[in-house]
């Protein structure tokens, strides 16, 4: 488990094939500094498992299906990524929850510059498009954010389709210490929606065929009956 709250950027030093998969290795001082086989680090918002390391790097396989889902599919030897080791049960939740398990990517539509920030407008696929909601949270690329616009809900098919998209407010210092402030127009990032929001809609894709009958009040009603009064 994540919070979104980068702690430095690495870069990915070496890619080769495994299987159907790839092995990247990723230099990250500190993400090793206490870390050990099987530990997870977050690699721009993937998490992924340490199976070998070094006193600066550490290497981890990256399936198919991890592929298939997100940026790594495309990284390279010299590509910067951010990454996060797991948050420890006495740490602070300083971000937001975050798996570290890719719902998908989007695209960069626009990089608008402020005086002292970015924001950054980002396209997403329709179906993540009901788990974004304004002031609510997202991971970019790993990086634990607000949204702060959130395009409206469509009318019809055509724009449910091609229309989704959301916004983030990038201070100086995500800028400065993620590499969100490299992403330009056009570029694809690791997308994670909120794990509360995933849930909601599961519950209610349930709904209609879920029992009217509360099967624990009935049971205490059998119990209440067979026992006598409690």
């Amino acid at each position: 488990m994540f919070t979104g709250i980068v702690e430095e950027v690495g870069e990915v030093t070496a890619v080769t094939a495994s299987g159907d998969g790839v092995r990247l290795t990723v230099r990250g001082p500190k993400a090793v500094t206490d870390a050990a086989h099987g530990d997870s680090i977050s690699v721009s918002g993937v998490c992924l498992t340490v199976v070998e390391q070094g006193p600066d790097w550490f290497t981890a396989d990256v399936m198919r299906q991890t592929l298939d889902m997100s940026t790594l599919a495309y990284v390279s030897p010299g590509r910067r990524v951010n990454l996060e080791r797991a948050t420890p049960a006495h740490g602070r939740l300083g971000g937001h929850i975050v798996q570290g398990h890719i719902d998908g990517t989007g695209e960069v539509l626009e990089v608008r510059p402020g005086a002292e920030w970015q924001v950054l407008r980002i396209a997403l696929p329709a179906e993540l498009a009901p788990l974004v909601v304004d002031k609510g949270s997202i991971a970019v690329d790993g990086v634990s954010l607000t949204v702060s616009a959130a395009s409206d809900a469509p009318t019809d098919a055509a724009s449910a389709a091609t229309d989704a998209w959301f916004e983030v407010s990038l201070i100086p210092e995500t800028l400065a210490a993620t590499t969100l402030g490299d992403r330009t127009a056009g570029e694809s990032v690791n997308l994670e929606t909120d794990i509360l929001a995933r849930h909601v809609q599961r519950l209610l894709a349930f709904a209609p065929y879920t029992p009217t009958t509360d099967p624990i009040a009935t049971k205490d009603r059998t119990a209440t009956k067979e026992g006598g009064s409690k």
